[in-house]
């Protein structure tokens, strides 16, 4: 089967070490691997993965042009990137036009690391830009391993971006919002918005994650590891735990992402 792991993250190779070196040092986790292109391939294949999602993360203002010189670079039939824009940077709205002319098909986007609600109303002009140029928005859900209890992304917020912005595609991380699954189900199952498994399946546990694709629809939940936080491999083989039908697995590793990034099906 085909698969598509719609969330990890990698860095040009001068960079990579000193940033898995700074990331480790913002919390209690090991990379599972030093965080280059080259790296994140030789994952795919040992985990049969056919196309990875690279999110860019803009932490400074300044910093949207670099990462889509970048995102052009790296970009090829199994790298598949989407650059990103500080909320705060001149023009930002004019950069998701930048991106869709491009041919990039998303965004990514983290409150924490970017310091911004994930509903605060002054971001209203990039999620209203973003549905316009037809970018969909892979945000951060839930909390994060390296900002404790920080509550700008929870699953309540990214419900009210929903409610402002109906034609927008949204992608909520982590199972809709790490370590805030209760919420999840009781804010985001059956809207109009996606949801990918990144770093979330083993604490989730197999049960309660085919329960929460199913309830939400297995249309609109897609594959992701954010690698290299998490072995492609290991992330894979709990897929196969969930017991989904054939047909819901072809949607959950292959389909959704592919519609979503405009890739065709294999013949």
């Amino acid at each position: 089967m085909t698969s598509i792991d719609m969330h990890t993250h990698a860095f040009p190779d001068a960079l990579a070490p000193r940033a898995i070196a700074a990331l480790e040092a913002g919390c209690d986790w090991q990379a599972v691997a030093g965080g280059t292109v080259t790296e994140l391939i030789e994952s795919m294949d040992q985990a049969r993965i056919d196309i990875s999602v690279v999110c860019a993360i803009a932490t400074k203002p300044g910093q949207a042009a670099g990462i889509l010189e970048w995102c052009r670079q790296i970009r090829s039939d199994r790298i598949v990137p989407l650059p990103s824009v500080h909320p705060q940077a001149p023009e930002a709205v004019r950069w998701l036009g930048k991106f869709a002319e491009a041919g990039f098909a998303g965004i990514k986007l983290h409150p924490m690391y970017q310091n911004f609600a994930a509903d605060d109303p002054a971001m209203d002009a990039i999620y209203a830009s973003a549905a316009e140029c037809g970018l969909f928005i892979e945000i951060h859900s839930g909390r994060d391993i390296a900002f404790g209890q920080d509550d700008r992304a929870t699953p309540a917020r990214l419900a009210k971006i929903l409610d402002r912005h109906p034609n927008l595609r949204l992608v909520c991380t982590h199972l809709g919002g790490w370590r805030m699954w209760d919420e999840v189900e009781r804010e985001l199952l059956g809207r109009d918005v996606y949801l990918e498994t990144s770093f979330s399946l083993a604490l989730v546990g197999p049960e309660r994650a085919a329960r929460i694709i199913r309830s939400h629809g297995a249309g609109r939940v897609m594959f992701g590891t954010d690698w290299p936080w998490a072995s492609q491999t290991e992330q894979m083989q709990l897929v196969e735990q969930m017991g989904l039908t054939e047909a819901e697995s072809k949607a959950l590793l292959w389909d959704n992402a592919a519609a979503m990034l405009g890739i065709d099906s294999p013949q």
